[in-house]
This record gives structure tokens, C-alpha cells and sequence, in this order.
């Protein structure tokens, strides 16, 4: 659907990568003054680095901005993006003397609980990179991409009581704003905080949230409220699926999760995000976009890892065509998914398998 007028990237983004250290395999939480052993543990780039690599394995030419550290860390997290996922990084940067932020996940009985640690990054001058990052990561000589790059679309972060100006920037230039949140610590949950809001084509929290910003006691009732403030409101409700309204259509869908068991959830919130995003530029119907969005999602929580555990066309292929094989399927759930006949690849669309989550980093390389 690409065409030689349309931006060069298909969806730009900006945040804070972590190196996520994922232990899975816990019987329960971990109690205080003893040690817990886990049964599995996977290493992979974390944060914003989720959502970049869910939507590039969907097929989107992603670009992201964000800052590396000079350490080993860091090295891993940039060149697993770069390299092996096909992430433009030409925005970001790689900060001397500043450590990789970390987050440890522990994930038992379908829910984690996280433990992060990290720094701001010193600020930059976008017209005067640092040595470093001019040295390892751009030619002599060449200019700084404008920030945000032309794109279309863009999925923003949305912090309560702080803008940020490139969302925009970004708006002014055509770029179709897809809206997440974090929890509100501030407990004040007003969607006046929200000042880039009104930026958004779309707004993706989950039920709580909702319900909180809204004032309502129901997930479908929260919807139907934010589409006053935006024009697509979609709502997950964890197990029981996510739920969507589209002012502009007057379309709302509701689509149930699929049942599966959970390995790892951390990310499974930003793949469903890339999954909507993707059928969103794809102009799909709006059941379609949330189908899909549930069925990444779904998909990835099987998996370690946040980045590494996102799923692409050849996965979504291979569960379509083994969906179909199994006997005693609901019809009209088989029908749900129907549009994917059309979509998945007959073959491969990248090699197979896909990389995952390594337990360590750093292995030497055999001679």
C-alpha cells in the first residue's frame, strides 16, 4: 500500500531502551529474606525497544530515537536492533560514560513484577553529536536526520502534566499519532494532563485506566467516553480481550483474547499496540485491526522476552494454517480471523526461526 510519495518511514518512535533480564519459571513471588531459583531466564533489548521490534517484524520500516550506552549492554541492545531486526537508529545515540538502563522481570502464574534501574541520559545537541556516537554509528561527515523524521505514523508515550513537542511536530507533518499510557502516580488521572491527547488519532490504555480517566465503572462505557477527547479508543481487557470504538465510522468492535498459556507477559501491551498500528495503516475494518492486534499479542507472551518474543508474518501464518487444522474449532472463531487467508506468506517472509531471548550476553564466538 506504500507509495513513492509516502515518508520514507512507515512508523517513527522515541523512548528509553533498557536490557531487559527476564527469570521465568517462578513457582510464586519472591519472598522476603529467602531465594527464589527460576526454571528459565532470557536476555533481550527491553522498553521502547518492545514496540520497535514488534512493528518491524510486522513488515513496518520503523525508526527510532533514543540514547545507548557505551557499554556492553548497550552494544547488544543497538546492534539487535540494527542488525538483526532492520531498525533505522540513524536519530539515536550512544552516550560515553553513561550505563544501559536495566529492568529484571519475574514472571509467575501470568502476571510479573519488575525491579529497574537507570539514569537520564546527559542532554545532546542535536547539531553536535558526541564522539562516540559519530565514531561507532554515523559516516564522516553525514547530517542528523530531522527528529521526528517524516513518518506515517508515530507512537507516543503519553506522560500526565508533561508534553512533548515532537508529537506535534510530527502531527503538523501528517503523522498518524498512536497514543499509550503508563499508570498515573500522580493519582489524579485527568485527561487534561494529557495535553498531547488531542494530538492522537488513537488511544490504546488498558480497562483500569480507563475506567480511572473516564470516571466510569465499565471498560465498554470508558470507551465510548475518550472517543469525546479522541477519535479511536480501543481498551484491552486482558483476558476477555479488548474492546474499540471509532467516532469518525461510528464502527466499535469487541474481540475475545485467545486462550493460551503464558510463558512471559512482558511486552505483550506494546505488541498488541504494533499489531493495531499495522492494520490501522493498512485501512483494515476495525474488528480486524483488534484481531489482529490480540492475536500478536497472544502470540508473544508464549515466547521470553519482551522485543525478542514478538512475533512475525511467518509465525502468524503458521498459527493460521494450524488453526485450521485442528478439529472442534469454533466456526464463527475461525471466521474472526478469516482475513488472514489473504495476508500470511505461503513461504517464509524472513528466516526461521526468529531470534530470541539468549539467557546470557556474551558468549565468545567459536574460531
Amino acid at each position: 500500500m506504500r507509495t513513492p510519495d509516502d515518508p520514507p518511514w512507515d512508523v517513527y518512535l522515541t523512548g528509553t531502551v533498557f536490557l531487559d533480564i527476564v527469570f521465568t519459571g517462578l513457582d510464586s513471588a519472591p519472598v522476603r529474606g529467602t531465594e527464589s531459583w527460576a526454571r528459565g531466564m532470557g536476555s533481550s533489548p527491553g522498553g521502547v525497544a518492545n514496540m520497535a521490534t514488534a512493528l518491524a517484524r510486522l513488515g513496518l520500516r520503523t525508526c527510532l530515537a533514543a540514547a545507548f550506552g557505551d557499554d556492553h549492554y548497550g552494544e547488544y541492545c543497538w546492534d539487535t536492533l540494527e542488525q538483526g531486526e532492520g531498525i533505522d537508529l540513524s536519530p539515536s545515540r550512544t552516550v560515553p560514560g553513561w550505563h544501559s538502563p536495566v529492568t529484571v522481570s519475574m514472571a509467575y502464574d501470568g502476571e510479573r513484577t519488575m525491579v529497574s534501574h537507570g539514569h537520564e541520559p546527559p542532554p545532546e545537541e542535536p547539531a553536535h553529536p558526541s564522539p562516540a556516537t559519530a565514531l561507532k554509528r554515523r559516516p564522516p561527515g553525514a547530517d542528523l536526520p530531522p527528529c521526528p523524521p517524516r513518518a506515517r505514523a508515530a507512537v507516543a508515550s503519553l506522560t500526565p502534566g508533561r508534553g512533548a513537542p515532537w508529537i506535534a511536530r510530527a502531527a503538523r507533518g501528517g503523522t498518524r499519532i498512536f497514543g499509550d499510557v503508563g499508570w498515573d502516580d500522580t493519582g489524579a488521572w485527568d485527561l487534561a494532563a494529557l495535553p498531547d491527547l488531542r494530538h492522537c488519532e488513537a488511544f490504546l490504555p488498558n480497562a483500569e485506566e480507563a475506567m480511572r480517566y473516564t470516571r466510569t465503572d465499565c471498560p465498554r462505557a470508558a470507551a465510548h467516553a475518550l472517543t469525546e477527547h479522541v477519535p479511536v479508543a480501543v481498551v484491552t481487557l486482558g483476558a476477555e480481550g479488548a474492546y474499540a470504538v471509532d467516532r469518525r465510522t461510528g464502527e466499535n468492535a469487541s474481540v475475545p483474547a485467545i486462550d493460551v498459556e503464558a510463558l512471559d507477559p512482558t511486552g505483550a501491551g506494546d505488541v498488541f499496540v504494533a499489531g493495531f498500528v499495522t492494520g490501522s495503516l493498512a485501512g483494515w475494518p476495525l474488528a480486524d485491526r483488534l484481531a489482529f492486534a490480540g492475536l500478536t499479542a497472544a502470540l508473544s507472551v508464549q515466547e521470553f522476552g519482551g522485543s525478542l518474543s514478538a512475533p512475525g508474518w511467518t509465525e502468524i501464518g503458521a498459527w493460521w494454517r494450524k488453526v485450521r487444522s485442528v478439529e472442534g474449532q469454533d466456526p464463527a472463531a475461525l471466521r474472526r480471523y478469516e482475513f488472514l487467508a489473504e495476508l500470511v506468506p505461503q513461504e517464509p517472509a524472513r528466516p526461521w526461526p526468529l531470534r530470541r531471548a539468549v539467557p546470557t550476553i556474551g558468549f565468545r564466538r567459536s574460531a
